[in-house]
């Protein structure tokens, strides 16, 4: 990371040898980070970014496909999802995939395939079903109750008891994979911003370290600095949402009423950074759009004590509740072994003792420079989910403290240079959910003709079906709040 990598020297793997080659990379340490397709000669070139995450190294690898491939799935997990979207993508087929569906119901980038692997209505795909005489089917959505976005879940239960639950999502797809094909223009860094809302500065972030690379454009210290004070006030947001999130499903109101306005409050510190409650418009390739001054860094130092005072109190009283804490106890467990199968990132694998940090593992930025110890759990349930937030709360909070008194002086911006021609470069950051990936390729005049972008939510959303099971039905509003997966991150 923080490198590009010729398109020519990316190690080539024949097909037959592929599979091979990725299964015993993840056996020795490895991980999938990243898996996509790009159309080169009338094929598809399919490109595989694996992560050592104990000694900070990314691998890349490729190889060509024409129809059909064979599937990675049975044997690698974690490669479920991404197979399904190369299909639905670029209409090659992953031969033996077990459960091949369309992920996002859009039809294939190529036209000349439309239709090939997933024809028919999006209805048509169908979902697992489980036969028995007293077994029945609970479907939930995609029109939720509130303001909650779109998804589709369908449970197989006998009376409360959960054996399946299958999610289909896609009703957000908004098509700006395909849109960044053409190439960068003024509407690119309102994509990155809008990619999941609540997750601006961290997309935006992942965007401009990716353009700073393939331009090798160094950032000024300063811009590094606040880039980092950004991203951690949007993480203290929505953690402190969350927790509100997660107290309001079981009824318990004084934490819930607090947090859902001191999560408000955060947003308004971002507010007087930059102007925007979700820091839309701040960050940019080359540095940052806004200054501070001394009387906004006096500012927002006493905003962030009080606004903490006030979490401290209203974390406690969550905690402090045998209720509120039984009732997170042993709720939609996943096991380590299971987080890491699947390839699980962010929060949720850290609720499940997985000790996975891109801050801590693959370092950019201030990050670079400012040690933020990773945040686990080993107990994998819903009060493991709750307590790494708390965690990461407090050492966020830390991380704002320090950074506020040690602002270094200089430029928040330098410009960035022409993209290097036929290059790759992979960015990883991580958002508050987790791990952000974003992947750019360039052709050989150094515009953009392939951007890949992972969300968290990609990955674990399998996560979130496999929490269910065993589980009573009428747990599932409470494991779903406790992972908070982004619709519209994953659907793009």
């Amino acid at each position: 990371m923080g490198q590009t990598v010729k398109l020519k020297d990316i190690p080539y793997v024949p097909i037959d040898a592929f599979r091979g080659d990725v299964q015993q990379k993840i056996f020795t340490g490895g991980r999938v980070v990243s898996f996509w397709g790009k159309p080169e000669d009338g094929r598809i070139r399919l490109f595989m970014v694996l992560a050592r995450d104990e000694n900070a190294r990314l691998e890349i690898m490729s190889t060509i496909v024409h129809d059909t491939f064979p599937s990675l799935t049975p044997h690698l997990p974690q490669v479920h999802w991404f197979e399904r979207e190369i299909a639905e993508q670029w209409g090659v087929y992953p031969e033996a995939h077990p459960w091949f569906k369309p992920i996002r119901f859009h039809a294939p980038y190529r036209s000349e395939t439309a239709g090939a692997c997933f024809p028919g209505a999006p209805s048509a795909a169908g979902f697992f079903k489980i036969h028995g005489e007293e077994i029945h089917e609970v479907a939930v959505g995609p029109v939720h109750a509130g303001i909650i976005e779109p998804g589709h879940f369908r449970f197989q239960c006998y009376g409360e008891h959960v054996f399946h639950l299958e999610i289909s999502l896609g009703y957000q797809y908004r098509g700006i994979e395909k849109a960044l094909m053409k190439g960068s223009n003024k509407r690119t860094i309102h994509y990155m911003e809008t990619l999941a809302g609540d997750t601006t500065i961290g997309h935006t972030v992942a965007y401009a370290h990716t353009i700073e690379t393939l331009s090798d454009c160094p950032v000024p210290a300063r811009a590094a600095v606040l880039r980092g004070i950004m991203l951690e006030l949007e993480r203290l947001a929505n953690h402190t949402g969350d927790l509100g999130a997660l107290a309001q499903d079981i009824g318990y109101l004084p934490t819930a009423s607090y947090c859902g306005r001191l999560r408000g409050d955060f947003l308004n510190i971002t507010a007087l950074l930059c102007g925007n409650r979700f820091g839309r418009s701040m960050v940019t390739p080359g540095g940052v759009c806004f200054n501070v001054d001394d009387a906004i860094v006096s500012e927002c130092k006493k905003r962030i004590e009080r606004t903490f005072d006030d979490v401290r109190s209203a974390v406690a009283l969550l905690w402090n509740s045998s209720s509120v804490v039984e009732r997170f106890e042993g709720t939609g467990i996943l096991s380590k072994k299971t987080a890491v199968e699947i390839g699980l990132v962010g929060v949720a694998a850290r609720a499940c003792g997985v000790e996975r940090d891109i801050r801590f593992d693959f370092p950019s930025g201030v990050y670079r420079f400012a040690h933020i110890p990773v945040s686990s759990c080993p107990s994998g349930d819903v009060f493991a989910r709750a307590f790494v937030r708390w965690l990461e709360i407090q050492r966020s909070v830390d991380f704002i403290r320090y950074q506020l008194q040690n602002i270094p002086d200089g430029p928040i911006y330098v410009p960035c240079a022409p993209l290097q021609k036929q290059a790759l470069a992979v960015s990883l950051v991580e958002g508050w959910r987790g791990e952000i990936c974003h992947c750019a390729v360039t052709d050989e005049t150094g515009d953009i003709v392939q951007y890949k972008i992972v969300d968290p939510s990609f990955h674990n959303w399998m996560g979130l079906a496999l929490a269910l099971r065993g589980e009573e039905i009428s747990n599932f509003p409470l494991c779903n709040k406790s992972f908070n997966l982004s619709y519209c991150g994953h659907d793009l």
